[in-house]
């Protein structure tokens, strides 16, 4: 039976345009994704850099009000950057408004900053990892915080999105309290309850999302809670990331079973050619990711120089790791990495300069796949 598929977005910002525009373009994919079939449509969030999904639990709610089944929610609300409450407060409103559509998903990104070195610090050499082939799918070296080749503007991020003096709450501690004040069971000092209006009682279901085999994938198996693998962002550890759920995995009252989604980077086009030829300046936005500037504008294919051998050397495991090509070419390779990782949902998020020719992927790969046919069914 085929799976379903979702789609995940950041609202990219392509050279030339705005951050309105990407706004826009994000509603409108929405909107499609919905006619075409997708489960969900979810957004990442992320801050000071050229992609305008920053404020994602407000952008969910402007998502909500311009369709009218599809499941919309984060991937993920990074908590360090948020009080439990707040982000309860924030989903009840939308879910009072729009109920049984949201998906919390919880992620660590803001807890974070220990994991990256300064500037101009070399990460601690380790035993490099060949790039093998596991049934198809391609599993490069896993790669490692501290090989970005700056950290200052992320070290300044982090310290901006927090009040001076605030320190996060452990990640599992915050998951528990956003739970518990979903649930109407929050306490504080000395037995005191904290209702969270609105907010408790919402239909509501809660993700955790994680690129290793370490606290997110553990946390979510112990919970009995779904979870997301970020093939896409950290290929090269999606095999003991996926494991480690599935090891860790207690049945809870909303999952008798473990429940996975694995993402994927894409670009369908009409032929082969033509979709190598638009994802040609991915590796240039991976990079800037990277080098540490944060990720920039999405370049035009038709005018960008290719990427010098030490840029791509440092990008090579994500570039490597996008499924691009026709609908067909990229169904087998989709099919190849639900095999391998027993995925029960795909989650797939395409980047292009135009936005038409993203609109063209996500509808041509809906055709391909029959999701028609899944969401029927």
């Amino acid at each position: 039976m085929t799976i379903p598929l979702s789609v995940l977005d950041l609202s990219p910002i392509s050279a030339g345009s705005t951050a309105r525009q990407a706004l826009r373009n994000t509603i409108d994919l929405a909107q499609q994704a919905e006619r075409l079939g997708y489960r969900r449509f979810w957004i990442a969030e992320h801050h000071f850099v050229k992609v305008a999904s920053s404020a994602s639990t407000t952008l969910i709610g402007l998502i909500a009000a311009a369709t009218d089944s599809i499941r919309i929610g984060t991937a993920a609300v990074q908590l360090g950057h948020h009080t439990s409450a707040a982000v309860v407060e924030a989903f009840g409103t939308v879910d009072a408004l729009y109920p049984g559509r949201l998906d919390l998903g919880l992620g660590r990104s803001g807890h974070r900053g220990n994991a990256f070195r300064s500037a101009g610090v070399p990460p601690v050499p380790t035993k490099e990892r060949p790039t093998v082939v596991r049934d198809g799918v391609v599993i490069p070296p896993p790669f490692i915080p501290g090989q970005y080749l700056d950290t200052t503007r992320l070290a300044a991020g982090l310290e901006t999105l927090q009040l001076p003096g605030a320190q996060s709450l452990p990640y599992t501690e915050q998951v528990a309290q956003i739970q518990a004040l979903l649930a109407g069971t929050f306490t504080v000092g000395d037995g005191v309850d904290l209702h969270a209006v609105p907010g408790e009682g919402a239909d509501i279901q809660v993700w955790l999302f994680g690129s290793s085999g370490g606290e997110s994938a553990t946390l979510a198996g112990k919970l009995g809670l779904p979870f997301a693998a970020n093939y896409h962002v950290s290929p090269g550890t999606i095999v003991e990331t996926v494991e480690a759920y599935r090891a860790a995995f207690r049945p809870s009252e909303r999952f008798a079973r473990p429940y996975l989604v694995v993402s994927a980077d894409v670009v369908v086009a009409d032929d082969d050619a033509t979709a190598q030829h638009l994802a040609s300046t991915y590796g240039h936005w991976v990079y800037s990711i990277r080098s540490g500037a944060g990720a920039a504008e999405y370049l035009d294919p038709d005018t960008a120089p290719p990427l010098a051998d030490r840029q791509r050397r440092l990008v090579d495991d994500r570039v490597n790791t996008q499924f691009v090509g026709s609908a067909a070419t990229v169904t087998e390779h989709l099919h190849a990495l639900q095999q391998l990782t027993g995925a029960d949902e795909l989650v797939i998020t395409s980047v292009t300069h135009k936005h038409e020719d993203r609109l063209n992927s996500h509808r041509l790969l809906a055709r391909e796949w029959g999701l028609s046919h899944v969401r029927a069914a």
